[in-house]
């Protein structure tokens, strides 16, 4: 049976590749609220915009009024939360906007969400799902080499970032304790792929090297992080909403253990591969490595068990690094224009006709 999808953030990276996901290979009806920050683009959602199962509303989940007039209008059946404010580095620079989208964000929705939860039938009620999208950072880091997260991993966030998506976690489980919410938690280890923001690091490298820009890189590029394909990703939280247990929680990882400097280099090396034609005064874009002051608090490792939803329900990543990786540089570089407007800031003032006025 077709269900209504409520996805907060659906503008961003993560939530656009959902939505995309969402449209592309399911019968359901998308509702894709973001508030359009410097990370929600209206370009990454492009694909799907004519489909008349998807809409758009541009709003803050900040905002109770917002988030009850679009609840009664759509009557949605899941409501997967992925809006956020998610980068390290502006965390540490601005910290208050971080608490009040991830934090107070977050206990807006849950409690517009169980008013509304309420007033369901009995049908309804019990086929309703909160899923909250969160991150592996609320774990902090690893200290042995062969350590992973699990799901009962003690939380340690380090930086602003990951302590409001801690705080914002801990509100849904609170709402399933007290009251009952159907709540799922996911955390995922690092995204990559298509529509990233060049902010991050995968396409800050692509876009500076073919713009023969340096390739800053943190310390020694020691740190480890865990690479999940944004489109798996997409694909484990479908299946997470529809088929996983209320009340838990799953950890959604790629298998792809990497150091910063080791991704640097293999993006350098498909790049000498793909455009060969640098620019001018590049030999290699290895070259343009660039070691710069490590950010503080800088968490060294991550790495995630995903032992849980593989065995519980059945998924596993279908892309490796390698395969990724190639997919997401041969996308940028098809792809120069969406980069473009990013770069100069008029995808800001793209509509495409989607906003609810």
């Amino acid at each position: 049976m077709e269900k209504t999808i409520l996805v907060t953030g659906g503008a961003g990276f993560i939530g656009s590749a959902l939505a995309r996901h969402l449209i592309s290979t399911t019968k359901n009806k998308v509702i894709v609220v973001d508030k359009l920050t410097y990370a929600g683009n209206l370009e990454s959602l492009k694909i799907v915009a004519g489909s008349d199962r998807f809409h758009f509303v541009k709003a803050d989940v900040c905002d109770v009024e917002s988030m009850c007039q679009t609840f009664e209008k759509f009557q949605p059946d899941f409501v997967m939360h992925l809006a956020a404010e998610s980068h390290v580095d502006r965390s540490i620079v601005g910290p208050a906007e971080f608490i009040q989208t991830n934090i107070v964000g977050t206990s807006t929705l849950l409690e517009v969400a169980r008013e509304y939860w309420n007033k369901l039938n009995a049908e309804k009620k019990i086929a309703f799902r909160f899923h909250h999208v969160s991150t592996d950072e609320v774990y902090g880091d690893l200290e042995g080499a062969s350590d992973l997260f699990t799901e009962i991993t003690p939380y340690a966030p380090s930086s602003p970032y990951s302590a409001s998506k801690a705080g914002s976690d801990h509100l849904v489980r609170a709402w399933f304790r007290t009251y009952g919410l159907p709540v799922i938690v996911t955390n995922c280890s690092n995204n990559y792929g298509p529509f990233h923001f060049p902010e991050k690091l995968i396409p800050l490298v692509i876009l500076n090297a073919l713009e023969g820009k340096a390739l800053p890189v943190y310390g020694k590029g020691e740190q480890i992080r865990d690479w999940l394909y944004v489109e798996d990703h997409a694909r484990a939280l479908y299946q997470v909403v529809t088929e996983g247990v209320v009340g838990e929680t799953y950890n959604i990882g790629g298998h792809n253990e990497k150091k910063n400097i080791e991704v640097v280099k293999a993006i350098c090396s498909l790049l000498e591969e793909l455009a060969p034609n640098k620019p001018e005064g590049v030999a290699f874009y290895e070259d343009l490595i660039t070691f710069v002051t490590d950010r503080p608090g800088h968490d060294l490792r991550y790495a995630i068990d995903a032992s849980k939803i593989e065995c519980k329900l059945g998924w596993k990543p279908q892309e490796s690094f390698e395969t990724g990786l190639r997919k997401t540089v041969q996308w940028y570089l098809r792809n120069s224009e969406w980069c473009q407007h990013v770069q100069d800031g008029s995808y800001q003032g793209e509509r495409l006709g989607l906003i609810q006025e």
